[in-house]
């Protein structure tokens, strides 16, 4: 069993930056893809970012050009950059990593930006 511990959400300006953080532990971990999804109300949930074991990255459309992701392996870590951040950035962000090819999902952290 994976628990993932998610940080950073709150409210930001329009054009402002955020940083998500979220902490996976739990016993004997090999994690594999680490990202972030999120979900607006009324809305499926949808692709952030991605970063693969390897280091490869893939990004959602809507924020490509906007995002940072990255990992520290050894905290077992990964960090979602955002910048430029407009209201319809709103939304609950969801980590997602992958352990021992088991997907687990985080709480989610609210994002709400402002006009």
């Amino acid at each position: 069993q994976v628990q993932l511990v998610e940080s950073g959400g709150g409210l930001v300006q329009a054009g402002g930056s955020l940083r998500l953080s979220c902490t996976a532990s739990g016993r004997a971990l090999s994690l594999g893809r680490m990202g972030w999804y999120r979900q607006a109300p009324g809305k499926q949930r949808e692709l952030v970012a991605v970063i693969y074991s390897g280091g490869g990255t893939s990004f959602g459309d809507p924020v490509k050009n906007r995002c940072t992701i990255s990992r520290d392996n050894a905290k077992n870590t990964v960090y979602l950059q955002m910048n430029s951040l407009k209201p319809e950035d709103t939304a609950v962000y969801y980590c997602n990593v992958v352990n021992s090819l088991t997907a687990y999902w985080g709480q989610g952290t609210q994002v709400t930006v402002s006009s």
